[in-house]
């Protein structure tokens, strides 16, 4: 685990440690918690019925409500001025499309069809797109249409109260001098982004919707370490009390660990796809020279999130065989003394149970010494069986 943690953060091992306590207490939460991250089967198909017989590209909203409000934020750039508002409608965004070297517009809440139906109208999207963004439940793709780029891709986050991982969906548009960002609720990992843009004389500023597409495509990729930091912690905590408590806690904490690192692995493997693709073919709205070996770059780092992942589920599944070895070792074990305890009586029942019979004569019935002699008998019988028992180390 420590060989994983140095790849994974580039400190030594052992460097970055964390609370025992505070891990313990994550664990058992995640022990009973519900995993919210990862969608029913039965839900996500309930919510996939709802399309059937409606023609492609209609527009209806396919997951949950997760923000009472649509807000719409925009940043417009270039290596001058900045400027950052929020706004009503999409439709206030259309005149400065042309004005700015590079337009930022991130909408926060999709269950508001009309605002997603306006920015498709006044910026030429595709419908079959804007169906993609309303349905929550899309595997992260890319696809190029030419005079943009659409994606979509999955963000990951450690949950405040249950610290359970929970996934949404992110919805990118890359045109030449425009980014759209489409996101389930607002919050995010963009925060530090936003900082950049504000602040004068960053390579940010001095670069072209590329590379901002870029940069938000690297802060989800980063926040996937945080994510991997938190199991590995937990990870490292079953590990040290597998052999200690190997109860159903346990057992949950594994499995709710398997259910994560699924997750995990179902939103990042296709991102390695998507980013080798944009790091490698030609599109109009990317600029080769540029910003390719910023791409390359977070290729990398999609590489290692993969590799990292792959390990831990190793991991998890080596401590659930172990988990189950554990347990049928201790079933063994309870097994073995109750065998040897229900095989001792077995000659003392039989004994006692012919001694017991109603019959007038009974050898040495009547003798003054029979029932002292019968108890020893006993326990000749019983400390020979023991003997025999630990001669053949069955015990």
């Amino acid at each position: 685990m420590d060989e994983v943690r140095g790849v994974l953060t580039g400190q030594k091992p052992g460097k970055q440690e964390r609370s025992v306590m505070t891990a313990k207490k994550s664990v058992r939460r995640k022990g009973k918690a519900v995993h919210a991250s990862s969608r029913p089967i039965k839900k996500v198909m309930r919510n996939l019925s709802r399309t059937i017989g409606q023609p492609a590209g209609s527009l209806l909203h396919i997951g949950e409500q997760k923000t009472a409000n649509c807000i719409i934020t925009v940043f417009g750039y270039d290596e001058e001025r900045e400027f950052h508002m929020p706004v009503k409608s999409v439709a206030e965004c259309a005149e400065w499309i042309d004005q700015q070297r590079v337009l930022w517009i991130n909408i926060d809440g999709l269950h508001d069809v009309s605002v997603i139906e306006e920015a498709g109208k006044l910026f030429s999207i595709h419908p079959l797109i804007l169906e993609d963004i309303l349905h929550t439940d899309q595997r992260s793709k890319l696809e190029d249409f030419e005079s943009y780029l659409f994606l979509v891709l999955r963000t990951l986050e450690l949950e405040e109260i249950t610290n359970a991982v929970v996934d949404e969906q992110l919805s990118m548009l890359i045109g030449k001098n425009f980014v759209f960002t489409f996101q389930e609720k607002p919050g995010d990992m963009f925060d530090a982004v936003r900082e950049r843009i504000k602040s004068p004389g960053t390579g940010i500023r001095k670069r072209g919707a590329d590379y901002l597409a870029y940069v938000l495509i690297d802060a989800i990729v980063d926040s996937y370490f945080t994510v991997l930091e938190e199991l590995e912690g937990r990870i490292e905590l079953l590990d040290q009390e597998l052999f200690t408590t190997s109860g159903r806690e346990t057992f949950e904490s594994i499995y709710t660990l398997k259910k994560e690192l699924i997750l995990l692995r179902k939103s990042v493997r296709p991102m390695r796809e998507i980013i080798n693709s944009i790091s490698r073919d030609h599109y109009k709205v990317i600029d080769d020279e540029a910003t390719w070996p910023f791409f390359r770059d977070v290729y990398d780092n999609v590489i290692l999130i993969n590799e990292t992942i792959e390990t831990y589920r190793d991991i998890v599944l080596g401590m659930y065989d172990t988990w189950l070895a554990i347990v049928n070792n201790r079933m063994n074990e309870i097994m073995k003394v109750l065998t040897t305890i229900a095989t001792i009586f077995m000659p003392l029942s039989f004994l006692a149970g012919l001694y017991g019979m109603n019959f007038r004569y009974i050898p040495g019935l009547q003798w003054e010494w029979g029932f002292f002699a019968l108890l020893g008998f006993m326990g000749f019988t019983v400390a020979a069986m023991m003997v025999y028992f630990r001669t053949r180390r069955w015990f």
